[in-house]
């Protein structure tokens, strides 16, 4: 069996494969509910044989969400409709997780493809759910000054900070009570802990700015936190952006360190992507992210989940073979190809289709013999 195809364990959840999909943002919730369209996005990628699936970044307090449109888990009446979500991925055999986040100062921002007519009454914004509110942050400073989309936030006082912290905690454990096998922890992408992470935003001269200690504090912090409220038998992730990819920001070497310490608090994977902020913007090209995951899982020894245009099976099983990354995570790829597992597995050369479920496993195998040659 490939590596790709092959199971892997974290703590004691056992993963049928190392396919993973990334969180994907949907912004199609209100009030933070989970609904149909989330039950049949996610569900259909654990119809498709990926191993781990990870729910969109969700907001762990109403003022955490990107957008009025972001799912939620801030109080207990969400648990239900996830915990739905749940039962049907486990009943295809596929494991799930949640990524727990807080957006900081690029929270509530706008559904991209709503126009401002489709809000204009009263009665169209009830529809959609929408909201808006003040974001927070480390320091008073826009994420992008040149963009109307971005608020100049308040900044977090000691008991902001405390309120984060329990929002995470609190999340956490109804995430457990949802039936999630893993949470991640949303520390990437230039939201509130990658802020709190990057001298480009984190401007404070308490004891959660200025050196690279102080400013890895909140992270630290939350992750012992959410570590402490989320059961030992079950493994605990955290994504962060490696790089801010821009001169003065956070760098691969302090990505390293804060792996260092994640994996002392107990966190037990690294999810490794970059970028996030106005100033470090990079083109995007197949595996353009892969030297991210390399370089913090031998420099930090923990395993390291690799993202970014890795939709080429062969590709991605070298990745695995030679090292670089502990798992395989595709976004734009999962949502172009559902099914991409299990064409990957026929590509690596396995034509044993118990990985299909068993509705379409027979017509999986008849299309592979109606294409074979004669």
């Amino acid at each position: 069996m490939s590596k790709l195809m092959s199971p892997v364990r974290l703590r004691e959840l056992d993963l049928r494969n190392r396919t993973v999909v990334a969180p994907m943002c949907q912004y199609s919730a209100i009030d933070g509910f989970a609904n149909d369209w989330h039950l049949v996005h996610l569900g259909r990628f654990a119809m498709g044989g990926f191993g781990l699936i990870l729910v969109e970044a969700t907001g762990v307090l109403p003022e955490a969400r990107i957008s009025y449109g972001d799912l939620g888990l801030w109080k207990d009446e969400h648990i239900a409709p996830l915990a739905r979500i749940v039962d049907f991925v486990h009943g295809q055999g596929a494991a799930i997780g949640i990524q727990l986040a807080h957006a900081g100062r690029k929270a509530s921002t706008p559904v991209s493809w709503r126009e401002p007519s489709d809000l204009a009454t009263e009665a169209q914004r009830e529809a959609a759910g929408y909201e808006h509110w003040l974001p927070v942050a480390p320091s008073p400073q826009s994420h992008d000054p040149e963009n109307a989309d971005f608020q100049t936030p308040a900044e977090l006082d000691h008991a902001g900070i405390a309120r984060v912290i329990d929002g995470f905690v609190a999340a956490t454990k109804r995430a457990e009570a949802a039936g999630f096998d893993t949470v991640e922890i949303h520390a990437a992408h230039g939201y509130l802990l990658n802020q709190f992470l990057s001298p480009l935003s984190n401007h404070r001269t308490d004891e959660y700015g200025g050196s690279r200690e102080n400013r890895m504090r909140l992270v630290l912090e939350a992750a012992e936190a959410v570590r402490a409220a989320w059961p030992d038998n079950k493994p605990l992730l955290a994504r962060i952006s490696v790089s801010d990819n821009a001169d003065g920001g956070w760098t691969v070497e302090d990505s390293i360190a804060l792996a260092r310490e994640l994996k002392a608090l107990g966190v037990d994977a690294i999810d490794c992507s970059s970028g996030g902020f106005a100033e470090g913007r990079i083109r995007s090209a197949r595996q353009y992210q892969v030297p991210f995951a390399a370089a913090v899982r031998s420099g930090a020894d923990i395993p390291t989940m690799a993202v970014g245009v890795l939709g080429d099976v062969v590709a991605a099983e070298a990745i695995l073979q030679g090292g670089e990354a502990d798992f395989i995570a595709l976004a734009r790829g999962a949502l172009d190809d559902p099914n991409w597992p299990h064409h990957a597995n026929t590509e690596l050369g396995n034509h044993d289709y118990a990985l299909w479920p068993v509705q379409t496993r027979r017509v999986a195998e008849y299309n592979r013999l109606m294409s074979s040659p004669a």
